[in-house]
Parts: C-alpha cells; sequence; structure tokens
C-alpha cells in the first residue's frame, strides 16, 4: 500500500483552500505528512471542484514551480495533479514521479512525450470530458458500466500509443467526480475488487473529506477525519494499492493496527 499526501497549492480547495498558499507553509506541510507516512506528495495548484475559480496554466506552473524544485531536492516522491496540458508538459520536463489527470489523460497530443517519460500514471475516470467537476446526476445503476468503458477505451488509446500498461494506475473517480448521487461512490467502493480482476492494475482511491461520506454521518469538513479513515481502511481492504489522503498519519495508524490484527492468529 501506497500512501499520497495530498498537498493543496490553492486558494479555493474544498478542504484547505488558501492554507497551503504560500510556499513555506506548503513545504512544511510536505514535510510533516512525509514523516507522517506519505510514500508520495500529490501536488495540486488548481481547484477542481464544482465552486472552484479557473486557473490559467501559468499560474499553476509558478504556483508547482515554487516548491517543487525544493521539494526533489529533499528526495521525496512526488505526483503532479493537473489536467491541464502546459502543467503536465512542464511536469514532464522535472522530472516527477506521477502525473494524477482527473480526465485521465484524454488529450493525445501528449501521448508522444508521455510514452517517451518514466512518469506512472493515474489515470482517473470522471463523468465529463473535460473541466472542472459540475454537479450532475448520473443513475447508480449507470455508474460502474461508465466506468469500465472509460477505462477500456483510454488504456486501449493509451496503449496503442506506445504507453506501457505497467504504468498505469487506475482511479474510479469519487464524489462528484462521479455524479451528484452519494450511492454513485459507495457502489464503486464496493466494486474495487471487480475493477482490479478485470484489468489487473493498481487501483488509487481518493475520498479524504469528500461529501458523500461527510453526509452520512452529518459532520462538516473538520470533522470528517473518521468517516475518511473508515472508507480507506475499507478500501485498502477491498484492493487498493494506493490511498491519497489529507491525513496520511491517520492512514498509516489504522492500516498498521489492521495488519497487526490480521497476523495475531
Amino acid at each position: 500500500m501506497k500512501v499520497l499526501g495530498i498537498l493543496n497549492i490553492t486558494a479555493d480547495s474544498f478542504s484547505d483552500g488558501g492554507k497551503f498558499l504560500e510556499p513555506k507553509a506548503a513545504l512544511l506541510h510536505a514535510q510533516a505528512m512525509a514523516q507522517a507516512g506519505a510514500d508520495i506528495l500529490d501536488i495540486g495548484s488548481a481547484s477542481s471542484n464544482p465552486e472552484s475559480s479557473p486557473v490559467t496554466p501559468d499560474l499553476e506552473i509558478a504556483r508547482l514551480a515554487s516548491v517543487v524544485p525544493v521539494l526533489k531536492e529533499k528526495g521525496l516522491p512526488l505526483s503532479i495533479d493537473s489536467f491541464s496540458t502546459p502543467v503536465q508538459r512542464w511536469a514532464l520536463g522535472q522530472g516527477v514521479a506521477y502525473l494524477n489527470d482527473i480526465h485521465g489523460f484524454g488529450d493525445a497530443a501528449l501521448y508522444p512525450e508521455l510514452a517517451s517519460s518514466a512518469a506512472e500514471l493515474i489515470v482517473m475516470h470522471m463523468v465529463q470530458a473535460r473541466g472542472a467537476a459540475v454537479r450532475r446526476e448520473i443513475p447508480p445503476s449507470e455508474i460502474f458500466d461508465r466506468v469500465t468503458a472509460f477505462f477500456d477505451a483510454r488504456i486501449a488509446a493509451l496503449e496503442k500509443a506506445g504507453i506501457l500498461r505497467e504504468r498505469l494506475i487506475l482511479d474510479p473517480g469519487m464524489g462528484q467526480f462521479v455524479g451528484a448521487d452519494p450511492e454513485n461512490s459507495l457502489i464503486l467502493l464496493r466494486r474495487l475488487p471487480d475493477l482490479k480482476a478485470r484489468y489487473g492494475l493498481p487501483l488509487l482511491v481518493s475520498v479524504s473529506r469528500k461529501g458523500f461520506l461527510r453526509g452520512i454521518v452529518n459532520r462538516p469538513v473538520a470533522e470528517s477525519g473518521a468517516a475518511t479513515l473508515a472508507a480507506e481502511l475499507f478500501a485498502a481492504a477491498n484492493g487498493a494499492d494506493y490511498i491519497r489522503t489529507h491525513a496520511p498519519g491517520a492512514l498509516r495508524d489504522g492500516l498498521k493496527v489492521l495488519k497487526t490484527l490480521g497476523n495475531s492468529h
């Protein structure tokens, strides 16, 4: 299990917008997450939630450039979370270990550069083809078939472009990325074993502080840690190989307890 610590260098992320916008704060938080057990730092400089404001590629890159070189010097594996082709191209030039795209790399113009790079690619499914999330009503009866149709087509396109299959990590999407109905996220969590069996590829899950969990327990973002951890541990037990979280320390503790219990008989 690999843990990605979420570092939002943004003004309007739904859970911590503005908190780590200043480079010094971002670097301190990154170091704290690494010490708490994050294997990888997933850095985003433009929010993708439905209330977010657009950010130009130049601003995304400027925000990233204020922290990425410093973190690379510290030897921390980095992931860049962006659906902007210019930003992804910049990140490849920095030699980051991972690219994370909420649209699963829909821009074929970048494929030659992806093919010639060494970065692992987090291919996320989202119910819309471009832009930040919007609230869409997707019937729960359709969501799993939407996910598999997306992955079938996208994996084939990436492989045809010469991108090695073993570089791909699949993220089915959660929360508003898979529709307004909370049941869609719950279905996908329950069916992680089906996705693992179908594709034989590593799975990434990102449920941290999301609204569908907060709705179950009727808690605000600041009090959603327990609900988040429960869902993350469920995902880990059902086939997730990577978990992207705001609280890597809590997740590491939970995983350690489960491992100890599993080895106690």
